[in-house]
């Protein structure tokens, strides 16, 4: 059994998201396991920037209202206690509703070799964000 402690938070780089975007580690997985965790606390109307993941992702939301936008138009309305399950190279965006602060847990896997398990795309329109909220 190990204790680890939890890194210090961090202000997420501009260059992958809208908005003030806070991420604290949590868990970061030693071979064998190669599963990753980070609490993501997001401002109103922050986002990511359209993106995707090798494995898949899942997020757990722990408190707030956001939204999660797929490439086909469709968006989810989330909430506190909702789990979101992104499926491997499913190209989607996550961030808080414009009007209220939602914080999630950020759960994907790492590749093998420490390639990185996103792939970061181009920002969300500001018009399509808005669109989003008014759904």
């Amino acid at each position: 059994m190990e204790l680890r402690p939890v890194d210090p938070t961090v202000k997420t780089p501009p260059q992958n998201f809208t908005g003030d975007v806070y991420l604290t580690p949590i868990y970061s997985g030693q071979e064998p396991s190669r599963m990753t965790v980070a609490l993501v606390r997001f401002t109103p109307g922050a986002r990511t920037n359209w993106h995707s993941h090798a494995v898949g992702q899942t997020l757990h939301v722990t408190e707030g209202v956001g939204l999660v936008g797929i490439r086909d138009g469709s968006v989810l309305r989330i909430h506190a206690g909702d789990t979101v399950i992104c499926p491997p190279g499913e190209e989607h965006w996550h961030g808080a509703a414009a009007d209220t602060f939602m914080s999630h847990l950020a759960m994907l896997e790492a590749l093998p070799g420490g390639q990185d398990p996103t792939t970061w795309l181009e920002p969300v329109p500001d018009k399509q964000y808005q669109k989003a909220n008014e759904q």
